[in-house]
């Protein structure tokens, strides 16, 4: 046995079945181990980054990391925006990155770099194996650093000598760690907080955002009056008919510090402070006012859903009961279709148990709203800000739940930086639905330019923000990648075409010509 097949045996015994990889020259004896270690199913990205979002979108439906492989420095490079959407959800993933032979390196062959650092930013695990002797226990060390909790990214880079050396065998695969619950000084401090009588949000993250957590939550509001909210950009979200629906925290941060400036208590349960997500002149960092006061029920690493739960029976909080929601009737009109639209139709017609990756940028809103009303689904959001995640997170979504159809909700600008996920969709057979909303502009750049105070921006800064001329044909791209695909410009034709998709196996791409 060979380092590479002891690293796979290694990982497969501890529950790891998915390997999605963009192998080169140096990952060769992991790529022909896959054929001998059953059980790890091997899918091709054909860019790295579709790879490491869509282990992303795998780890957060799943809890359990997927295996990139990756080739040298720059194979990981292409793949970092994506992982640092990851490391922000806390997402479990373990990137496997083949390096030169050891004896090779002194030579500085080209594609020679320093891999540890290029991953170190992204990463909460990295290490170097230095023979196939320690390649097994390296990979245990790297799954339990990425399991947790709190999940995380662990980059471990093989030389291509210690993954083709003569091996021991698989090291003992790591066991499971339960999260921790919060020391009772915080949870006395969330208590005294909540029964004050004082104006209180309850910020919620992590687990926090599953239906126990939020059904903690919405008895313990019902108790004490407290307001409910998630971050701006949470990791996971389950919502829909009969879930406790929750607020969102607003993005732009002169609205959010507005909002916060209404209550005197903000108990945090699996997230952190909020901080504005760009620095802007005159509005504070930190977007909770000094007045204040910021209690940390449950942070990373520990069960913010199980703290939630034990606050609400201390309290004797009764379970609520969520009223049924008016779900609306798929638009028929066949005016031009708009973002209002375009999310009655996604939640009229959106199948019971989707997930709904959600990268739709300034077209997002009406649905968010609406959702709510649609049958119970997840919703995977842009935990970075780092665009392009959309697509292939959907791809993992789709490996991870095969059962549930998954819906990418995609800006057409954020799209195209990890077109080629599509590909992926159509090579795996994926039930996925692809929504691309065209409005042909990275419209959110020309917000920032009005809040910027550049009312009338130029020629040039107008230029770096339009997609048009020549305009995207997302119908021919997706064919080409062997998707089918069609363009809808009226509420009726979208109503359609979602239906059609919804009721087909396989993936499908539906372009909403936006103005």
């Amino acid at each position: 046995m060979n380092g590479a097949e002891a690293l796979l045996r290694t990982v497969r015994a501890a529950g790891v079945d998915l390997c999605l990889a963009n192998p080169g020259t140096t990952e060769l004896p992991l790529v022909a181990a896959l054929d001998a270690v059953p059980g790890v199913r091997a899918v091709l990205g054909l860019f790295e980054g579709v790879c490491t979002g869509a282990a992303d979108g795998y780890g957060r439906m799943t809890g359990r990391p997927a295996l990139t492989l990756l080739h040298l420095g720059p194979g990981l490079a292409n793949g970092l925006a994506n992982l640092h959407n990851a490391r922000r959800a806390q997402t479990p993933v373990l990137n496997l990155v083949g390096d030169h032979a050891t004896w090779h390196v002194a030579s500085d062959p080209p594609l020679a770099s320093d891999v540890e650092s290029l991953a170190r930013p992204m990463s909460g695990f990295v290490r170097t194996s230095a023979s196939a002797k320690s390649l097994a226990s390296d990979a245990a060390d790297a799954l339990a650093a990425a399991v947790g909790p709190p999940g995380a990214v662990a980059t471990l880079v093989v030389p291509v000598d210690a993954q083709a050396a003569a091996a021991d065998g698989p090291a003992p695969a790591p066991r499971p760690r339960a999260a921790r619950m919060p020391d009772d000084a915080a949870v006395a401090a969330a208590r005294a907080a909540l029964e004050s009588g004082a104006p209180v949000l309850l910020l919620l993250g992590g687990s926090a955002l599953a239906e126990r957590g939020l059904r903690a939550a919405s008895a313990l509001a019902a108790r004490t009056g407290a307001r409910l909210a998630t971050d701006s950009f949470y990791a996971r979200l389950e919502r829909g008919q009969g879930v406790p629906a929750v607020e969102r925290l607003p993005y732009f941060p002169e609205q959010a510090v507005s909002w916060l400036s209404g209550f005197a208590h903000l108990v945090l349960a699996g997230t952190r402070a909020p901080v504005a997500f760009f620095g802007t002149e005159g509005v504070p960092s930190q977007l909770a006012p000094p007045s204040c006061e910021v209690h940390a029920l449950a942070g990373p690493g520990e069960d913010a859903a199980g703290a939630l739960d034990a606050l609400a029976r201390q309290l004797a909080a009764p379970s609520v009961a969520v009223p049924p929601r008016e779900r609306p009737a798929p638009p028929r009109g066949e005016g031009a279709l708009d973002p209002a639209s375009l999310g009655q139709a996604l939640t009229a017609l959106q199948p019971e148990g989707a997930i709904v990756v959600d990268e739709a940028a300034t077209s997002g809103l009406p649905y968010a709203l609406a959702a709510p009303a649609a049958p119970p689904h997840s919703v995977l959001a842009l935990t970075g800000g780092s665009i392009g995640q959309g697509l292939p997170c959907a791809v993992g979504a789709a490996l991870a739940c095969p059962e549930r159809r998954v819906v990418a909700f995609q800006a057409d600008g954020s799209g195209l930086y990890t077109l080629q996920a599509l590909w992926t969709l159509a090579r795996e057979g994926l039930d996925a639905t692809v929504v691309v909303c065209a409005n042909r502009a990275y419209r959110i750049l020309r917000v920032e330019l009005g809040r910027a105070g550049i009312a009338e921006p130029g020629p040039a800064a107008l230029a770096l923000t339009d997609l048009g001329g020549p305009a995207l044909d997302w119908t021919a791209l997706s064919r080409g990648f062997g998707v089918p695909a069609s363009r809808a410009e009226t509420p009726a034709a979208l109503s359609d075409a979602l239906a059609r998709s919804f009721a087909t196996p396989g993936p499908s791409l539906i372009e909403a010509i936006l103005p």
